[in-house]
C-alpha cells in the first residue's frame, strides 16, 4: 500500500516546497518586516511593533488609494458580469460563426494586460482625441487620462474590456450545462424570453454567477498592471491603486516595512471581502 502511494508523495512534495519557498515564505517574512522600520535594504533595523499599522490608518494617501480601488472594484465587477453575461447568452445562440466570435471575444484574455494597457494609453491619447475633435464630441475631444476627475474612467474601460473574456467563458461552460428540454417545456408553456431567464437560466448557472463574482472582485481590487500603463497613478495620485502604492512605497519610496504593513492589510480586506462574497452567495444559490 506504501509503494501505490510513494508516487503520489513524488508529486506533492515538491510541490509543496515550491509553494513554501516562494510564496509562504516571502509572505511571512513580510509579516516580520512590517514589525520593524527596515528600509529594503541593508541590516539595521529595529523592532518598532505596531507602529506602522497604527500609522496607516492616519495617512491620507493610503485612505485615497482604498477608496479609489473599492470604488474601481466594485464598478468593474458589475460591469465585467453584466457585459460577459449577455456576450455569453448571444454567443450560446443558434448563429452563424458562433465558434469564430468566440474566439475572437476571449482574444483579450491571452493578451498581456501591460501591452494592452499601453496599446490603449496611445488611444485614449492620440487617437480618441483626434476622433473627438474631427467629430466635434468634447467629451472626447481631450485626453481623460489626463483629467484627474475622469482618469480612472480610461482605467476601468481598459480593465472590464480585458475582464470580459474570461468571465464569458466561464458563463458558456455553465449555459452548455443546461438541458434544452426545459427550454423547450418553457416554450410550450408560453413563457416569455424574460421569464426563462429568470426562471430557468440563471438559477442553473447560479454557482457560475458566484465564482465570476469572486475572481472578477479579486482581480479588480488587486489591480496593479492597468494603473502602470495607463496613469502611473495619476494625476497626482488620483488613480493610484492599493497594490501600486505598496509597490512604488516600498521598492521605490524606501518604505519597505511601512507597506509589508499595508501589504498585510490588504491581504486580509481581500480574503475578507472573497470570502464573504462566496458566503452570501451560495446562501443566495440555496434559496433560488
Amino acid at each position: 500500500m506504501r509503494k501505490r502511494l510513494l508516487p503520489f508523495y513524488w508529486m506533492t512534495v515538491p510541490a509543496v516546497v515550491l509553494f513554501f519557498t516562494f510564496l509562504t515564505l516571502p509572505a511571512l517574512q513580510g509579516v516580520y518586516y512590517s514589525l520593524t522600520n527596515y528600509n529594503g535594504f541593508g541590516d539595521n533595523y529595529d523592532f518598532v511593533g505596531l507602529k506602522n499599522y497604527i500609522n496607516l490608518f492616519q495617512d491620507n494617501n493610503v485612505g485615497n488609494a482604498y477608496w479609489f480601488t473599492f470604488k474601481f472594484s466594485v464598478v468593474v465587477t458589475i460591469l465585467i458580469n453584466i457585459l460577459s453575461l449577455l456576450i455569453a447568452l448571444g454567443l450560446n445562440a443558434r448563429i452563424k460563426f458562433r465558434n469564430f466570435f468566440r474566439g475572437i471575444y476571449f482574444l483579450p484574455n491571452i493578451l498581456s494586460v501591460l501591452i494592452v494597457g499601453y496599446i490603449f494609453n496611445y488611444l485614449f491619447s492620440n487617437v480618441f482625441t483626434v476622433w473627438g475633435q474631427y467629430l466635434g464630441i468634447e467629451a472626447l475631444s481631450t485626453n481623460i487620462l489626463g483629467s484627474e476627475s475622469h482618469a480612472w474612467i480610461g482605467v476601468v474601460i481598459v480593465a472590464v474590456w480585458q475582464g470580459i473574456a474570461f468571465n464569458t467563458i466561464l458563463y458558456l461552460a455553465g449555459l452548455q450545462t443546461i438541458p434544452t428540454s426545459l427550454y423547450e417545456a418553457s416554450n410550450l408553456d408560453g413563457a416569455s424570453k424574460w421569464r426563462e431567464f429568470w426562471s430557468i437560466t440563471f438559477p442553473l448557472i447560479a454557482p457560475f454567477f458566484t465564482i465570476n463574482m469572486v475572481l472578477a472582485m479579486k482581480n479588480s481590487l488587486m489591480v496593479f498592471d492597468q494603473i502602470v500603463a495607463l496613469t502611473n497613478g495619476g494625476p497626482g495620485r488620483a488613480t493610484q491603486s492599493i497594490s501600486h502604492l505598496i509597490f512604488t512605497g516600498g521598492f521605490e519610496g524606501g518604505e519597505f516595512a511601512y507597506q509589508s504593513a499595508n501589504s498585510v492589510i490588504y491581504f486580509i480586506v481581500i480574503a475578507l471581502i472573497s470570502f464573504a462574497q462566496l458566503r452570501f452567495l451560495q446562501r443566495r444559490e440555496m434559496n433560488m
